[in-house]
């Protein structure tokens, strides 16, 4: 490297981390492509002192003789909204990556091993970040995220037969086309009003709330009153006559007057623990009844 290259890096290598650091984009990029690039033979030599002896500084060089590679690669996903620096931030991470893992004996040169590298760390960046709700989680539909807008015929609905094509062409399911373009023609939505406009739409106004008059709280006010009405009506109706008389006169009597287990035993000429053995086998049926009724 020149010693005009050499200068530069210490404020190339802060930048690696936040390109930002360096004033502006442009800076940083101008700064980047003044960076010579490495021949084979110093590539060779840089990779082998790292892979051999764990040079730190062997590493930083790759890095920085690459870092031209990330500039240009993030420029292919400006169209996605998301700010140059940052896709430039994330393809560094993916060069770092690359230098760590490449291995000479692969044959191949650095710059082809860290493509890969660049483009799966951009791509899980804009995934991640493009909105609040993740698009895309499954392979098919991260293949469909990144190739479906520029496949859209002027970015216009498609049609069945688009579907099918697109469908076969980056075989996927014709249903993951469509629901990819559904997504991606969305957008997001704050669930509270931005201003203080109380006129202006708010999604959170419409939402149900826990009150007394929310829908569901009044469906299961109605399923809990005839559980406790004709529920148990149906519940006590599966009883024989005894059964019926003994839950009667234990649980569903006026305060004061309900009967005890004694008193039940005289009545019928058996022992008290058999009055409450006849009450738990009835309470048991009941249960089922009742269990069956809100099923």
């Amino acid at each position: 490297m020149t010693s005009q290259s050499l200068a530069l890096q210490p404020n190339i290598a802060m930048a690696v981390a936040n390109p930002g650091a360096m004033g502006t984009i442009e800076a940083y990029i101008s700064a980047v492509n003044r960076i010579p690039v490495l021949t084979p033979e110093q590539e060779k030599d840089l990779a082998t002192k790292l892979q051999k002896d764990g040079d730190l500084d062997a590493a930083r060089t790759l890095i920085l003789s690459h870092l031209r590679l990330v500039v240009s690669i993030s420029r292919q996903y400006l169209g996605y909204g998301i700010a140059h620096a940052d896709l430039i931030q994330e393809g560094n991470i993916g060069l770092m990556k690359a230098v760590k893992r490449f291995d000479l004996s692969h044959g191949v040169r650095l710059v082809s091993f860290a493509v890969h590298w660049i483009k799966a760390e951009i791509n899980e960046y804009i995934i991640r970040n493009w909105r609040l709700v993740k698009v895309a989680t499954t392979k098919a539909q991260r293949k469909l995220f990144f190739n479906l807008r520029s496949m859209r015929p002027d970015g216009q609905t498609l049609n069945p037969e688009q579907i099918q094509g697109i469908a076969e062409k980056l075989n996927v399911r014709p249903e993951d086309v469509t629901e990819m373009e559904v997504r991606l023609s969305g957008r997001d939505m704050a669930l509270e009003a931005s201003g203080d406009d109380d006129e202006e739409f708010a999604p959170i106004s419409y939402l149900s709330d826990d009150g007394e008059h929310e829908p569901g709280h009044v469906l299961a006010q109605r399923n809990r009153y005839a559980l406790q009405t004709q529920g148990i009506a149906d519940a006590l109706d599966s009883l024989d006559d005894r059964s019926r008389d003994i839950i009667q006169s234990r649980w569903l009597q006026e305060e004061g007057e309900s009967k005890t287990l004694h008193e039940l035993a005289a009545q019928y000429g058996v022992s008290a623990e058999r009055v409450r053995q006849i009450e738990n086998a009835a309470i048991k049926k009941m249960r089922k009844v009742l269990e069956a009724a809100e099923a």
